[in-house]
């Protein structure tokens, strides 16, 4: 899938240079791809950004989707310990790339206010759950700049500590 190929090429050179280093220049020679192969996918730099911006809400969209708790906020865990066990930790490479555009963080601000706010009404404790979905923000966070801070052991710990959070 080349537009992956070129999303991945962008997210790695944001991660390894920061925003300043985001040409469309730059992103096809490190996809390995001519200019105009990367004009083909993406007409400009911010159709690049916001291809970015999309892909990570729907990778986080359909990481939601595969959980099976039973509470949101539970899923919302889940979902977060997944992206970090797996490495899917370049969020903040896209929202630094997309800072200072507000219509490409639109889309971002829109997710997060979702993720953030669906389902607490059904919870047993909203608070509780307002708690361990901010916790899943920070430990998302802190995981991006360094992802060897926690051990799998640390995140086990983790998930227990947050899940007898939920528990009413």
């Amino acid at each position: 899938m080349r537009r992956d190929e070129l999303l991945d090429a962008a997210e790695d050179l944001l991660c390894d240079q920061g925003s300043t280093a985001l040409t469309l220049s730059a992103v096809a020679d490190r996809a390995g791809v001519s200019k105009g192969g990367l004009l083909y996918h993406f007409s400009s730099k911010e159709a690049l950004i916001k291809g970015m911006v999309e892909r990570l809400i729907d990778d986080f969209d359909a990481l939601m989707a595969a959980q099976s708790d039973p509470t949101y906020t539970e899923r919302y865990l889940a979902a977060t310990l997944e992206a970090v066990r797996s490495n899917r930790l370049r969020r903040w490479a896209v929202v630094t790339g997309a800072s200072g555009n507000l219509f490409l963080l639109a889309p971002m601000r829109v997710a997060m206010a979702r993720w953030h706010r669906e389902g607490l009404d059904d919870e047993p404790d909203r608070v509780a759950s307002q708690i361990v979905r901010l916790a899943c923000e920070g430990l998302w966070d802190v995981a991006s700049h360094d992802p060897d801070l926690n051990a799998e052991s640390d995140l086990r710990a983790l998930e227990a500590r947050c899940r007898a959070l939920l528990k009413p």
